[in-house]
């Protein structure tokens, strides 16, 4: 009876087995019991993935010898892609390679220049080694292919920030997941929205947004719009307007076919310079009396629910440049010193649009106020430092004044915010009013906008990349080629595009946090000896323990 007994018991725990194992191969679950959920895909991402039909093919260029901040983000990759393999629907192929191991120096070199013509940018990092440092080139970065379609993808974010090294690698894990799953939404999808810049009323010249529309570019139709010929099937295509640095004023026409883009459910991001303080203007003269500029927005931002004021804001918090400070043999000498009308403007974190984002880089920004409008959501995304103090316009800007030492007193201020973000149903300015000259017939006839998003920003220079003085190329948007440091200027103009054109809010995914759990360096150096015999000689007096104890309970055992 008892061995019968025995045979039921093992047979319906292999069933069981059995059934389990089955059962597994149709329905995936990953139990995740780390406290900020690092191993749990969000609820958008299994989405996408379990609608897409399409095979994906996943190269991640992270593999071979690699130092240990890029070992471990590596190994967070490889974690993602398990789990986007087991909800995707359809087959993600994901290989990791070293595109360089094995080559020589030649082979090398045109194997870096083809991936760079494909997207995929390489790192030259310095690693500690025994005999002290060596160069080590590392490509942190994926290239996705799908039915015909290639899309690079940035690994390693921030590499230039002022962030500390294992922050910069914190941050690119977390954003690893926004970073994958908006890329297959937009390789499988096939969209492409339309981005324009605004080009009729002097604003930001082709060679000054260069790399703003070359990034923009890979994902999206990039172009500039003369809002004095474009016709209501232009504007109908366009998903985001973008209005940066206008110089002339606009005309009723032309804001006449803004409101309509807006009303349609357009996005706009007002990029507005509203005094006409250049720093160029300062060099070589005596200096520059600084006045309102008048681009006839005031009523249109007024409606929407903003207004940008005529003032100059200066910050401690600030952008070095260089000035001249005499010549030694007959060649200028420059210097840096601290600018205070060019702050660093600081991401309000709350905002999944500035979540996670660096510095940003001004130039004579205005501060941004609120107006009170019905159904319009305001939060403010961009504020200076608390250091800072507001000049009223008209006043004289000259280059002297970087000899200034700021009173502390004066420059001890609330906050001043420069970046504003309006969401909802906005009125429509024109709404009871004539058409303006050059319409014939009227665009819309709504009184309310559908729902819709615009940004306004308190300076004009925010998505302007510096010109090399040699050859007029470009630099990157948002790298200083004086202080050789990078802002986070690029990051803010992409995260804005995303947001504005993507309706599942992906850039939600942001908001995932990944704690840095590191070794107590200093506690680790005074208590090396104890954790060292704790990992290497307790496990092994555990052993001889066990042995002993095993040897004379047998012993005891059959001696009875």
């Amino acid at each position: 009876m008892k061995t019968q007994n025995k045979w039921i018991n093992f047979i319906t725990i292999l069933g069981f087995l059995i059934l389990l194992n089955i059962g597994g191969q149709y329905v995936y679950h990953r139990f995740d019991f780390t406290a900020d959920k690092r191993f749990s895909l969000n609820d958008k991402t299994k989405s996408i993935l379990q609608k897409n039909e399409k095979p994906i093919i996943i190269t991640v260029f992270l593999d071979g010898e690699l130092p240990p901040a890029f070992k471990r983000l590596q190994t967070a990759v490889k974690d993602l892609l398990s789990d986007y393999k087991a909800y995707s629907k359809s087959e993600i192929k994901v290989v990791f390679v070293d595109p360089i191991a094995g080559l020589n120096q030649a082979d090398q070199d045109t194997v870096i220049n083809n991936l760079y013509q494909q997207g995929i940018e390489a790192t030259n990092i310095s690693v500690k080694t025994e005999s002290g440092l060596t160069q080590k080139l590392v490509f942190p970065m994926a290239m996705m292919e799908s039915d015909g379609k290639q899309l690079p993808i940035k690994l390693f974010q921030n590499l230039e920030a002022s962030a500390g090294y294992e922050d910069n690698f914190n941050r690119s894990i977390e954003n690893l997941e926004y970073t994958f799953t908006s890329s297959i939404k937009k390789i499988v999808s096939g969209e492409n929205p339309r981005i324009g810049f605004t080009e009729s009323n002097g604003e930001l010249s082709d060679a000054q947004l260069y790399d703003a529309r070359f990034t923009l570019s890979s994902s999206y139709e990039v172009g500039r719009v003369d809002l004095n010929t474009i016709e209501k099937e232009g504007l109908d295509k366009l998903k985001l307007l973008i209005i940066a640095k206008p110089k002339k004023s606009f005309t009723e026409t032309e804001k006449y076919k803004i409101n309509y883009f807006v009303m349609n459910g357009g996005r706009v991001v007002w990029s507005i310079d509203q005094v006409n303080a250049e720093l160029d203007s300062l060099r070589g003269r005596n200096g520059q009396m600084v006045f309102n500029n008048n681009l006839n927005l005031d009523d249109m931002l007024f409606m929407y629910g903003a207004r940008i004021n005529y003032n100059v804001i200066a910050d401690r918090n600030c952008v070095d440049i260089p000035v001249s400070a005499g010549s030694v043999a007959g060649q200028s000498q420059m210097q840096l010193v601290p600018w205070l009308y060019y702050p660093i403007l600081l991401p309000d974190t709350i905002h999944s649009v500035v979540k996670k984002l660096d510095g940003i880089k001004s130039e004579f920004p205005s501060t941004v106020d609120t107006i009170g409008v019905k159904n319009v959501k305001k939060s403010y995304i961009l504020t200076t430092s608390s250091f800072n103090k507001v000049f009223n316009v008209p006043k004289l800007f000259t280059l002297q004044m970087v000899a200034e030492e700021p009173d502390p007193k004066t420059f001890q201020n609330p906050p001043q915010n420069v970046g504003l973000m309006l969401e909802g149903n906005f009125p429509s300015v024109f709404d009871g009013r004539p058409l303006p000259a050059g319409i014939t017939k009227p665009f819309t006839v709504v009184g309310t906008s559908k729902p819709t998003k615009m940004i306004v920003i308190g300076d004009g220079d925010i998505f302007k990349n510096q010109i090399a003085g040699k050859d007029g190329s470009p630099f990157p948007l948002g790298f200083d080629r004086f202080t050789q440091r990078t802002y986070g200027n690029k990051a803010l103009l992409l995260n804005i595009v995303d947001y504005f054109t993507d309706e599942d809010n992906l850039i939600a995914l942001r908001n995932k946090e990944v704690k840095i759990r590191l070794l107590d360096k200093a506690k680790l150096k005074i208590e090396k000896t104890k954790w060292q015999f704790v990992n290497i000689v307790a496990p092994m007096l555990l052993l001889i323990f066990f042995a002993i104890f095993q040897h004379y309970y047998r012993k005891y055992k059959y001696a009875k």
